[in-house]
């Protein structure tokens, strides 16, 4: 087994995604490449030794050695104040990986693809969709992603141009904007049952945000008859940022 090994990192692009979220891109040599869906460790040092480190999706497809990674603010944290408000261009950190084998998508599968993202766990499936782009791949996926409301969504342009295959549905918990006929409110089975593909379809389902909106988002596809092996989940919870 591969050892993995902490490598330095310096920031060459740094871009806001929302009033508290920042994409950050950084050049890592001999980064060794990735899966769509992996995430990385990140190491802070302190002048006098102190260290923090903190895990973060990776929010693209490999590509040579940049490793681009989306990162929220956590209240009160050590390590994403740091990286969303303070590094700039030229300054450096230390990321280890890339980590995970389980919750990854490649462009050799064939089975249809639905995408179940709550707030910040679009990250990871951000990545799926762009590598889907980059291999050129008909597979066709389908996007389910909850979020407080319109002035949290990631990746808005992006995903606001149309692109063949590719269906999302945004679901708004606190705040809907005008025009939207579902009301504010948590991920419910019908959802999933019009937004998503029927369980005789076999797609491959990932799931990934807050452990609860996890539990709920699987607990439902699994009551719509989603074969367990088919349901692949990415949680995160409170880990002082």
């Amino acid at each position: 087994m591969r050892r993995l090994t902490w490598r330095p990192a310096e920031l060459v692009d740094g871009s806001a995604e929302t009033a508290t979220a920042r994409t950050l891109r950084f050049r890592v040599p001999g980064w060794p490449g990735h899966l769509a869906g992996q995430h990385v460790d990140v190491r802070l040092t302190a002048e006098d030794g102190y260290t923090a480190q903190r895990s973060y999706s990776m929010a693209a497809p490999a590509d040579g050695d940049l490793v681009e990674l989306t990162v929220e603010t956590v209240d009160d944290g050590e390590v994403s104040p740091y990286l969303t408000e303070e590094l700039r261009v030229g300054d450096r950190v230390e990321l280890r990986g890339p980590v995970g084998g389980w919750f990854v998508w490649r462009p050799e599968s064939k089975a249809p693809v639905l995408l179940v993202g709550g707030g910040s766990g679009i990250v990871p499936l951000m990545a799926m969709i762009r590598e889907r782009r980059k291999a050129g791949s008909r597979v066709p996926f389908r996007l389910l992603y909850s979020l407080r409301d319109p002035e949290r969504r990631y990746y808005a342009e992006e995903l606001r141009r149309p692109e063949p295959g590719l269906d999302i549905t945004y679901l708004y918990t606190r705040s809907a904007p005008d025009g939207v006929s579902r009301p504010a409110g948590r991920i419910m089975l019908d959802d999933l049952a019009e937004g998503g593909w029927p369980a005789t379809f076999e797609p491959d389902c990932y799931v990934c945000g807050p452990t609860e909106f996890v539990e709920a988002a699987a607990d439902l596809l699994l009551a719509l008859g989603h074969a367990p092996e088919r349901i692949r989940t990415e949680r995160f919870g409170p880990t002082g940022g």
